[in-house]
């Protein structure tokens, strides 16, 4: 594995605190409030955050015009997409379920670099996808069968760690020579943009003035979610190799499923138990780095 600044290690460490209690605090903004609507006023509140901080740091706002039809490629596939259908999805799901749904990714990333990028997938890599498949299994027993099941939720949490894999494929690969908080800027520019005109024609009819409890998971949401983790997460994505950049996401939905049931008394039945471990299973063999075997020495 690749050898870890100090900053990094700090970026991953935060970044995963940040992202992991996010779930049960995103549940509860959602619960008695219009997703969208909520989505649409986190992001715009956090961009005047990115804003200064490109300001202090003297980064460039300027992104150049031969770049901008791979920005809005970027911006749907790592951004706009995710946060529709993630945030419809914890509104149906329990956090901790939404949290594990949502961070397959990395499993979906290993099938699409190997279909669409010509990576190799190692049979451990194929074993994770299998692990994979069966904790999804086990969490749609639950939802299918309990009373209160949401397949839907899970469909639209599965497809959000689909399209948010690829972007990150692409993320990886591309060729927009500008500094990332910039390129994190516009891009939560344009999706916050975006949302807002989504809440509009969805939600107009649903708004109000969101109450205190509300209101502080939209502040949590604006400043360390869009005004820090994004701009995290696309600067590890950038500057690290696969296995490193995605190291924090192995203990994202095992914090939001214990923070989930901490906090909002989320009922955990043995199959969510079952599908974290299988989850960790199949992220950890993606991952985590495989053993060299040892070349001996000519006698």
């Amino acid at each position: 594995m690749q050898r870890l600044t100090r900053h990094q290690l700090v970026t991953l460490v935060v970044l995963t605190l940040v992202w992991g209690v996010n779930w049960p605090v995103m549940k509860l903004g959602v619960t008695d409030f219009p997703p969208l609507t909520f989505r649409a006023l986190s992001i715009l509140l956090g961009v005047p955050v990115l804003a200064i901080a490109l300001v202090v740091l003297k980064v460039p706002f300027r992104l150049p015009q031969r770049h901008w039809p791979e920005l809005a490629k970027l911006t749907v596939t790592n951004m706009l997409i995710w946060h529709v259908c993630i945030i419809l999805a914890v509104r149906a799901l329990s956090s901790g379920r939404a949290a594990i749904l949502g961070y397959t990714m990395p499993i979906f990333s290993a099938v699409i670099g190997a279909m669409l990028f010509s990576a190799v997938l190692t049979r451990r890599a194929w074993l994770g996808v299998g692990a994979a498949a069966i904790g999804v299994g086990l969490l749609l027993w639950h939802e299918f069968t309990g009373l209160a099941g949401r397949p839907l939720g899970v469909a639209l949490a599965l497809f959000a760690a689909a399209v948010w894999a690829l972007g990150t494929q692409l993320l990886r690969r591309s060729k927009i020579d500008v500094p990332t908080l910039t390129l994190s800027f516009w891009m939560t520019a344009i999706t916050g943009i975006v949302m807002a005109v989504l809440a509009t024609i969805f939600e107009r009819g649903q708004w109000y003035v969101p109450p205190a409890a509300v209101m502080w998971t939209i502040a949590y949401n604006a400043v360390l979610i869009f005004g820090y983790a994004h701009a995290a997460w696309f600067y590890l994505a950038r500057t690290l190799p696969p296995i490193a950049s995605t190291l924090s996401v192995m203990f994202i939905p095992v914090l939001g499923v214990l923070t989930g049931a901490l906090w909002l008394g989320e009922v955990l039945h043995w199959q969510d138990w079952a599908a974290v471990v299988l989850m960790m299973v199949a992220i950890g063999s993606v991952l985590l780095p495989a053993r060299t075997p040892r070349v001996s020495e000519a006698s």
